[in-house]
């Protein structure tokens, strides 16, 4: 069984999450508290965190932060801030999604469920790969990047994205494509996640991110990575 923590300061919309999470047989802890509940997150083993940013204590954004130096737990952003400021922020500091409040309790079971089975797909895979173009190293066992010997730190998130492409070289992936690719999700979330990865994965392996050596944009169609 799947242990899922909620930290989320509003008791309402916290029952409401875990009812319907327990109803569809996730273990659920609750914590209102952001410091307890940044606790809980390093130290309990949860399988995936639902994360509000308003907290009382560490905001979200600090435990997103911290949780990610530590490990790749799916992290969901469950939010009434819906400005895209917020949107990028929060992705940027490596959450695998965000939803805004108020949400349909059917939506976010469904993107659990979908980031779940994606984490565990890729865990699970174990394959031992290797992929170098042009000073960039992809370590697909260790999830670990290089660019010309220098060890980059990227999300869960950003490095599924760089080491899809990569594994796929010259081929043009629509946004959409690539959100169910690496999101496994065809008709929930926002696309726009996949501008704002691509945005970070450049920030941190090309040399000047303005104008891109790997990842390139093929303007109208989307995203190709380039050998």
């Amino acid at each position: 069984m799947s242990r899922i923590l909620i930290i989320e300061d509003d008791k309402s919309i916290a029952e409401l999450e875990r009812d319907y999470l327990e109803l569809n047989g996730f273990e659920v802890t609750i914590c209102e508290d952001g410091t307890k509940g940044l606790e809980e997150a390093l130290g309990g083993g949860y399988d995936m965190i639902l994360l509000d940013l308003m907290l009382p204590g560490s905001d979200g954004f600090d435990i997103c932060r911290k949780v990610r130096e530590k490990q790749n737990t799916p992290i969901i952003i469950v939010s009434a801030k819906h400005e895209d400021i917020d949107k990028i922020r929060g992705l940027g500091l490596g959450a695998d999604d965000y939803m805004t409040k108020p949400f349909s309790p059917g939506e976010m079971v469904a993107r659990v469920r979908a980031h779940l089975n994606r984490y565990e797909r890729l865990i699970g895979s174990g394959k031992n790969e290797i992929i170098e173009i042009r000073g960039l190293k992809i370590d697909r066992t260790a999830r670990k990047v290089w660019v010309n010997g220098e060890e980059k730190n990227l999300t869960a998130r950003e490095f599924d994205l760089l080491a899809f492409l990569a594994a796929n070289p010259n081929h043009v992936y629509s946004r959409d494509e690539l959100f169910r690719e690496i999101w496994g999700m065809e008709s929930v979330g926002d696309i726009a996640t996949v501008t704002v990865h691509i945005k970070k994965i450049r920030e941190k392996v090309e040399l000047n991110s303005a104008k891109p050596q790997y990842i390139e944009t093929i303007w109208g169609v989307g995203y190709r990575f380039k050998v």
